[in-house]
C-alpha cells in the first residue's frame, strides 16, 4: 500500500518524533556529525587519565605504554619480521579488533532496525561452541571444506539464538533486551555443561579437565602474519574487515538494507508502506547473531582451538561490542575504528604496562572503565542534542505567548 500523493511527506525530523527510539537516537546522532564522537572518545580517555592521575601515576606515560604495548608504534617502524615484539603487539591488536568488529556489527545491525541486541555475548559463545564441535568431529575433511563448514555453522548458529530473540519480539512483543539477557545466560550455562565433567563436548583424552576437544588442524585458519598455532594473526581479519562491506552494502544497497533502515526509523510508516514489520524483526535480529556467531568461529578456528568452563564467564567480548558500535555511530567506518581502539586497549592495558607507570589492579580494568565512559557520554551527547533541539523548539512558542489578545499572526 502506498501513501496518498496529495499528503506531503513528513520531514525526518518529524517522521522521527513519530518514530522509534532507535530512529530519535540516530537522528540526534547524525545531527552531532563526526565531532560529537571523536570528543566522546577523547572525553572519556581524559578522565580515564584522571583514574590513573588519582593513584598517583603520569596518565600520559600510561597511554603511550598503551599505544607501544599495542604494537601501534609498528606502523612508525615497520617490519615484516613477526619475532618483533612491536610486530607481533600489533598482530595480536588486530586479532581482538576482529573479533570486535564483529561484535560490534551485531549491535549495529539490530540497532539500525530499532532494536537494541545485549545479546551479543550469548550469540558469540553459541558460534564458538559450534565451530569447536565441527572442528573436532569432521577431523578428516580436507581443510577448505572443513573450514567452511565449521565457520557457516557457527554464523548459522548465532542467527538462530539472536532470531529467538526477533521472533519474540516479532510474535508476542517480548522486549529484546530482557530476552536476549536471558538468552546470554542460557548460552553460558549450557557451554559449562557442554564442557563440564561428563558433558557431551568435553575433551574425550582427558575427562578429568573441564575442557572441551582441541579442533582438528584442518579447520584451523591459515596464519598469514605469523606462526600457526602461535596465535598468528590468521585470514580472519580479512573476513571481518568484508564483513564491513558486507553491513554497509546490505544496508545501503539493497531492498532489505531499505526496509530495516525503515522499521527502524518508523514501524508504523513502514507497515503502511507494505513492509512486513515482524519479518524485518526476526531476520534483523539473526543477521544481528549471524554476524556474533562468525565472531566466535572466528576466535576459535583461528587461535583459541578450545576453550573450558572457566573461559566462558571470563568471555565479555560480546559486551564490549556495544561499546563498540555506540562509538561507531552504528556505521560500518565508525564500527571498524571503534573496534580497532578498544582492540587497542584491551591489549595495550595487560601487556604494555608495567607497575612504575601505572597501578597494576588499575591496569587490567583501564578499558573496561574507558568502555563505561563511553557508553555514559554517547547518551549524554544524545541528550545534550535533544536539549538543544527542544528549546529551538520551545522557542515560537514563548514569542507567540507574548502576541495580545486579538493580534493578527
Amino acid at each position: 500500500m502506498s501513501a496518498d500523493p496529495t499528503v506531503p511527506p513528513e520531514a525526518p525530523e518529524e517522521a522521527a518524533e513519530t518514530g522509534t527510539l532507535a530512529a530519535r537516537l540516530a537522528l540526534k546522532q547524525r545531527a552531532g556529525g563526526l565531532v560529537v564522537p571523536i570528543l566522546t572518545a577523547l572525553l572519556a580517555f581524559v578522565l580515564g587519565g584522571v583514574v590513573v592521575l588519582a593513584t598517583g601515576h603520569n596518565p600520559l606515560l600510561a597511554y603511550r605504554d598503551i599505544f607501544n604495548g599495542a604494537g601501534l608504534n609498528w606502523i612508525f617502524h615497520p617490519t615484516t619480521n613477526i619475532a618483533s615484539t612491536d610486530a607481533y603487539n600489533l598482530s595480536q591488536t588486530l586479532l581482538q579488533t576482529t573479533t570486535l568488529i564483529l561484535c560490534g556489527l551485531a549491535v549495529a545491525f539490530a540497532f539500525r532496525c530499532g532494536m537494541f541486541n545485549i545479546g551479543g555475548q550469548g550469540q558469540y559463545l553459541v558460534g564458538l561452541y559450534v565451530a569447536n564441535w565441527l572442528g573436532y568431529e569432521f577431523a578428516g575433511m580436507r581443510p577448505l571444506p572443513h573450514i567452511l563448514l565449521a565457520v557457516g555453522g557457527a554464523t548459522l548458529a548465532g542467527a538462530a539464538w539472536a532470531g529467538i530473540a526477533g521472533f519474540l519480539k516479532a510474535t508476542v512483543g517480548a522486549h529484546e533486551v530482557i530476552s536476549t539477557i536471558m538468552l546470554n545466560w542460557i548460552a553460558i550455562w549450557g557451554g559449562i555443561w557442554l564442557f563440564g565433567d561428563g558433558g557431551p563436548l568435553q575433551n574425550v583424552a582427558n575427562k578429568s579437565v573441564p575442557i572441551s576437544n582441541d579442533v582438528a588442524a584442518s579447520a584451523q585458519l591459515p596464519v598469514f602474519w605469523g606462526v600457526q598455532g602461535l596465535q598468528g594473526l590468521d585470514v580472519g581479519f580479512f573476513v571481518a574487515l568484508a564483513a564491513l562491506v558486507v553491513f554497509a552494502l546490505i544496508l545501503n544497497r539493497t531492498t532489505l538494507g531499505f526496509e530495516v533502515r525503515a522499521v527502524g526509523f518508523n514501524p508504523e510508516a513502514a507497515a503502511y508502506g507494505g513492509i512486513s514489520v515482524k519479518k524485518n524483526l526476526i531476520r534483523a535480529m539473526a543477521i544481528s547473531g549471524a554476524f556474533a556467531g562468525l565472531a566466535g568461529a572466528l576466535d576459535m578456528l583461528g587461535y583459541l582451538y578450545h576453550f573450558g568452563t572457566s573461559d566462558i564467564p571470563a568471555s565479555s567480548v560480546g559486551f564490549l561490542g556495544i561499546a563498540v558500535a555506540l562509538l561507531g555511530r552504528n556505521t560500518a567506518i565508525g564500527t571498524g575504528i571503534g573496534a580497532l581502539v578498544f582492540g587497542a586497549l584491551l591489549y595495550g592495558t595487560t601487556h604494555g604496562l608495567s607497575s612504575n607507570v601505572i597501578d597494576p589492579s588499575l591496569a587490567g580494568n583501564l578499558t573496561y572503565m574507558i568502555q563505561g565512559l563511553v557508553v555514559l557520554f554517547v547518551g549524554a551527547d544524545v541528550l545534550i542534542l535533544y536539549i538543544w533541539n527542544a528549546r529551538r523548539k520551545l522557542r515560537p512558542k514563548s514569542k507567540s505567548k507574548t502576541h495580545p489578545v486579538g493580534a493578527s499572526a
